[in-house]
């Protein structure tokens, strides 16, 4: 247990004449920024973590003399804060938190806290699936565009750390859900919802509607200058509009009908028109992210890209040059005429429906984990049409055999990344793909979905 005791007596005493006692409740890449900043903008800083703490954020705190405390939650030394900063992975529904909000204590998240602290214009991305990729594709274009821009929040570097150190004019935010419910007078000039399918619903009441609400706080305080931009084919969107009214210029996109104002698709070329007569086309043949589901991300990222009036041929040249990130749809290797493709993250039910879409070859699928609640009834029709044999990677698959028993004749339970790899090779014949499209996360057998994806290309290339 390492309270940085020596810390807490020299710091505290000599920071109360700042501006009120801040306590940070978890101390990874978020929490570590907020104290950064608010060290930096006069405060009392406190850090607790019930976990332990990594060595990496550990020495960052003892550099700045930072007092923290890990595997506890001291009260004394927590609930005299003015306010507190939580890391977006601990549920409203923990005891200090309760205690907390009785009190009248504001919980906020790093994101909330930071944006009080700069004038930068905000580019917010949410969204089910594919919130990572649309961010750093939105990231990627605006940067080859020469603005000035950082990349934060679910991705990336701290957004506090970079606003005690940065001024940049623009951020590229992707934000979770679970950033949104400590979210309340932020903003976004920019907001973009790709998608709202189930996930995390264990933090939801188990009610897609509740789920819904927390991620249309994407536009709350949005104001008639402001721009939101939304998937027009996506039902559980509609659905959740249907309860909001965005006082912000709306940008719809479709891969299914024409939009007269934001993206469409027809005949393989996309569409994108901001104003009249501004308009961008660009054929999908040309997008470096190829499936559906990447045309919908292009279509926000382009749709972002022409709403901050940058050139066409910019656009298009970073649409087509761009490089997805390290675990989602990765190839791997190619071994025996196999195709080993990595897509750890895909971390919920949709996520693994998008990447079975996007195969064009029969497929050994990889999946299991820690089950948060999943229906695998959607990927039914794609696993009878696409999928030769299952392996489970996780400590409790039986959800996973009782959903796909009847629609594929082989399901192997394995506990290693590298076991999995070895009889999905065996399962697998040239042409075919092995895909690690888990949907579901890693905390059974892995630190998080990165050690499982990084697990799975080791054991890929011992093969």
């Amino acid at each position: 247990m390492s309270t940085n005791q020596n810390n807490i007596t020299s710091t505290t005493s000599s920071a109360m004449a700042g501006q009120g006692r801040v306590v940070i409740l978890g101390a990874g890449e978020s929490g570590v920024g907020a104290a950064k900043l608010a060290q930096q903008k006069g405060f009392d800083v406190f850090v607790s973590d019930f976990g332990t703490i990594a060595d990496q954020y550990k020495s960052a705190l003892e550099k700045l003399n930072i007092p923290f405390e890990s595997e506890k939650h001291t009260e004394e030394l927590i609930l005299n804060a003015t306010q507190v900063i939580k890391s977006p992975g601990i549920p409203a529904t923990a005891p200090i938190v309760k205690k907390l909000v009785a009190r009248g204590t504001p919980v906020i998240s790093e994101i909330e806290f930071a944006g009080r602290y700069t004038d930068a214009k905000m580019i917010c991305i949410t969204g089910s699936n594919g919130k990572s990729t649309t961010s750093l594709l939105t990231y990627h274009i605006l940067k080859n565009a020469g603005l000035d821009v950082g990349l934060a929040g679910n991705i990336g570097h701290s957004f506090a750390a970079q606003v005690a150190a940065e001024s940049y004019d623009h951020y590229v935010l992707e934000i979770s859900s679970f950033m949104l419910d400590d979210m309340f007078d932020f903003k976004a000039d920019i907001a973009v919802l790709l998608n709202i399918t189930p996930d995390h619903l264990d933090r939801y009441d188990y009610k897609l509607e509740n789920y819904a609400a927390s991620k249309m706080r994407i536009i709350q305080n949005q104001k008639a200058d402001d721009v939101f931009i939304y998937c027009a084919d996506d039902e559980e969107s509609l659905k959740a509009l249907e309860n909001v009214s965005p006082l912000a210029k709306t940008l719809p996109f479709s891969i299914t009908k024409k939009i007269d104002a934001g993206a469409y698709l027809e005949e393989n070329t996309i569409h994108i028109l901001t104003e009249p007569n501004k308009e961008l086309t660009m054929s999908i043949s040309d997008l470096a992210l190829q499936g559906k589901h990447n045309i919908y991300n292009s279509m926000a990222s382009g749709i972002v890209a022409k709403v901050l009036e940058l050139r066409n041929d910019t656009i298009r040249e970073s649409m087509g040059n761009f490089k997805n990130i390290e675990h989602r749809l990765e190839h791997v290797a190619k071994i025996s005429g196999i195709d080993f493709i990595n897509d750890s993250k895909a971390t919920n039910v949709n996520s693994t429906w998008y990447a079975l879409e996007s195969m064009t070859s029969d497929v050994v699928l990889i999946m299991g984990g820690v089950d948060k609640g999943n229906d695998y009834t959607m990927l039914k029709d794609l696993v009878k049409s696409k999928v030769k044999a299952i392996v489970c990677l996780g400590k409790d698959n039986k959800r996973i055999h009782d959903a796909f028993e009847d629609d594929v004749e082989v399901i192997v339970n394995t506990f290693s990344a590298e076991e999995a790899a070895q009889i999905a090779f065996h399962l697998a014949k040239r042409g075919d793909a092995v895909l690690l499209s888990p949907a579901c996360a890693s905390f059974d057998l892995f630190k998080n979905y990165e050690d499982r994806g990084n697990q799975f290309k080791a054991a890929v290339r011992e093969l």
